[in-house]
């Protein structure tokens, strides 16, 4: 199996909607281009800032075909599963395998305190009902309550085929650099999950990163991937410390709405977060936001 086009700045890209909590096709399709002309090498549909967590089958499978349709090719389209039940897994992915996704990312179940033994059962399982698509782990334990161990990355990377990379979003580098060291002798991909660590997880070897940032500052947040890559350490490491102090601003909102709110200071009319989340209001939390983007040229 290819795997050589998972890598770069992947975007979990927002989802707009209109009054009605639908998907709007519009807004959606013009962030898609927003993104790709930002320089982003990749966007993931119905990620963690994707709300992903209240949107219905249907309608996922409905903002796959707009998100593929208008990439056109341009960068690869994958599809994130959140789901907690393997059958409801197995049912996604096989969705956004006929959807030609170009790979699938899949968080472990939250709520549930899985044993190692079930956690390897749930993957595999998704994986062989979809053995010629590309599969990601995506590991986020600040939003699952635990975090997938060594031990079981390492398993399911030598085990199963199609299982060829990860997202780490555990914020700890010596979980990521274990994850990457363990991995690297089948070639296991491993993307950071952390905006403010992408220049980090670069230097332990990691592909790149899933960035929310990628909505809002595409170009800051390629920036750090694109000087690294081209072994511009400094530069690289430079462009992080510019990013983070506006990543960071995003830590005093309630989450996920803070992607959109900074996306909609960028004109990108991306609409209001899925209820019960509101717009962070005004008050001190926005304006720290709107100082650390007018501080970064962002306004």
């Amino acid at each position: 199996m290819n795997t050589d086009f998972l890598k770069g700045v992947i975007v979990p890209i927002i989802t707009p909607i209109d009054e009605n909590e639908r998907i709007d096709e519009k807004a959606l399709r013009e962030q898609v281009d927003y993104v790709i002309e930002g320089g982003v090498h990749g966007i993931l549909a119905f990620g963690s800032n994707g709300e992903f967590y209240m949107i219905e089958e249907d309608e996922m499978e409905r903002g796959l075909k707009i998100m593929a349709d208008q990439a056109a090719g341009r960068v690869p389209v994958y599809f994130g599963i959140g789901a907690i039940s393997t059958k409801k897994c197995v049912r996604l992915a096989r969705m956004a395998a006929a959807n030609k996704a170009a790979g699938i990312s899949v968080l472990q179940p939250m709520f549930l305190k899985p044993t190692e033994a079930e956690l390897f059962g749930h993957f595999k399982a998704i994986a062989d009902a979809v053995p010629d698509t590309p599969v990601l782990l995506y590991n986020n334990p600040g939003r699952v309550g635990y975090t997938m161990s060594g031990n079981l990355v390492d398993r399911l990377a030598h085990e199963v085929k199609n299982i060829v990379g990860m997202k780490d979003t555990s914020g700890d580098m010596t979980q990521t650099s274990e994850f990457i060291r363990r991995t690297r002798d089948v070639g296991f991909k491993v993307f950071g999950g952390k905006d403010t660590l992408l220049y980090a997880s670069l230097c332990h070897g990691a592909v790149g990163g899933v960035c929310t940032a990628g909505n809002f500052m595409p170009e800051l947040i390629t920036d750090i991937y694109n000087k690294y890559a081209a072994g511009d350490l400094e530069g690289s490491l430079e462009a992080q410390f510019k990013l983070n102090p506006v990543r960071l601003s995003m830590d005093g909102a309630s989450f996920p709405v803070a992607a959109k709110d900074m996306a909609n200071l960028r004109g990108r009319n991306v609409g209001l977060p899925y209820t019960p989340n509101l717009p962070t209001p005004e008050g001190p939390v926005l304006d720290k936001i709107k100082a650390e983007m007018k501080q970064a040229g962002l306004l």
